[in-house]
């Protein structure tokens, strides 16, 4: 088969389905299959040295000659709400220009990121007179609702209604990461037969436990070993509601034994290592996001590990760091909604506790409570082993995409 993946990112660049990508790309390459690429270049979390590379870079040929890259030139992407909404159009402009010409395409291949992708995708699966698989990490505009960037009912939520609509209607199967987002398009009509839910997934082989005093991050950082360390490592932004953890931390300032690391990105992100350094936050060591080869290291290094939503996000979608750090066999706190999937999964796996999304006083009373216990981390490898193993999902697309 020959597949057109419509990407708004794609490697160098990464964000949160970047490396189940890369995985989706070589299950299918392994099975036999040719992938075309539509992508700008990357401008993405990319240093300005990637960015001047790529800017002579037209189209790439990887592995073995399997997947065909084309890049088209587009805006860099700023923090900036309009200046994001007008680079996503002009890429799917392009992409669907670019795409149209493309002859013997057996299927489409997109994720919801951004909000417009599917659409785009759909539109270029139809001209093009071909499936259309549909990779749904987000459900738009739900997520501007729980966000607070708009209101349900107001304009926006009614473009982005009619997007979704749209999409889902174009889409010949709709791939879902949860039981909360099936939940959320059967109440919205769409067919079951149409809905797939496949987990997004951890390659335990890469992502394991590394004994503390083997961690290179704790001489790499200048971290006390001996103290009870509480890890945070994603974005800050208004889904994550992370700035719960800065509170926490202020709240625990006296309390010398606990330490917390964060590895942050995202458009709040400034705010954040602003609000430490104005609050003299000497308990908390806040440095960038590190590389996705890191991650058992990230992980690995911490007594317990931190998962936060703003309350009433966490039915929006399932956060694929959660099987990172039980790969890890690491235990959990989550700030997250109760009645969510996440909450269900830790009581299910005992990988850790979840609590009121967005209650400090909660969150600060776990942290205590677990500094107190003797944690005993346990064996949460097998339940990801059996529920998010990468060999088992990618299978999973793989049968999808090409229609078996």
């Amino acid at each position: 088969m020959r597949i057109l993946f419509v990407n708004a990112y794609f490697m160098p660049e990464m964000i949160a389905f970047s490396h189940l990508e890369k995985d989706l790309i070589e299950g299918l390459v392994s099975a036999g299959h040719e992938i075309e690429v539509i992508c700008p270049k990357p401008t993405r979390s990319v240093s300005d040295e990637i960015y001047e590379q790529y800017k002579s870079i037209k189209s790439e040929n990887l592995y073995d000659g399997k997947v065909h890259v084309r890049r088209f030139s587009a805006p860099r992407e700023g923090k900036n709400s309009l200046v994001r909404a007008f680079r996503y159009f002009w890429c799917n402009f392009r992409e669907y220009q670019i795409g149209k010409k493309y002859k013997s395409i057996d299927a489409v291949f997109a994720v919801s990121t951004p909000p417009t992708q599917g659409l785009l995708a759909g539109k270029l699966s139809k001209k093009l007179n071909c499936p259309f698989i549909y990779s749904l990490q987000d459900i738009f505009p739900d997520s501007l609702v729980t966000t607070g960037l708009a209101k349900e009912g107001s304009l926006i939520w009614k473009i982005g209604s009619w997007i979704e609509r749209k999409t889902y209607g174009y889409a010949k199967r709709i791939i879902v990461i949860s039981e909360s987002c099936k939940r959320n398009l059967l109440n919205k009509g769409i067919s079951e037969d149409k809905l797939s839910l496949i987990s997004n997934w951890v390659d335990i082989e890469q992502i394991k436990p590394i004994p503390r005093e083997e961690n290179k991050l704790i001489s790499e950082y200048g971290i006390d070993a001996n103290k009870f360390l509480i890890v945070y490592a994603g974005n800050f932004g208004a889904a994550q509601g992370a700035d719960i953890i800065l509170k926490a931390a202020e709240k625990l300032s006296d309390r010398q034994g606990i330490q917390f690391i964060i590895f942050g990105g995202g458009a709040e992100y400034g705010a954040a290592v602003d609000y430490v350094e104005e609050h003299k936050l000497t308990n908390v060591m806040i440095n960038p996001l590190l590389p996705q080869d890191r991650v058992s290291e990230v992980y690995s290094l911490g007594d317990v590990a931190l998962i936060t939503c703003k309350p009433g996000v966490g039915n929006s979608g399932m956060p694929s760091k959660t099987w990172n750090i039980m790969a890890c066999n690491t235990p959990i706190i989550a700030s997250f909604d109760t009645d969510s999937d996440m909450a269900k999964i830790l009581e299910v796996s005992g990988a850790g506790r979840c609590i009121e999304a967005g209650n400090v006083d909660a969150l600060v009373q776990e942290i205590v409570d677990a500094n107190k216990r003797i944690i005993h981390k346990s064996t949460l490898r097998s339940y990801v082993r059996n529920h998010a193993d990468r060999a088992q999902c990618v299978l999973e697309y793989v049968k999808i995409i090409c229609n078996k």
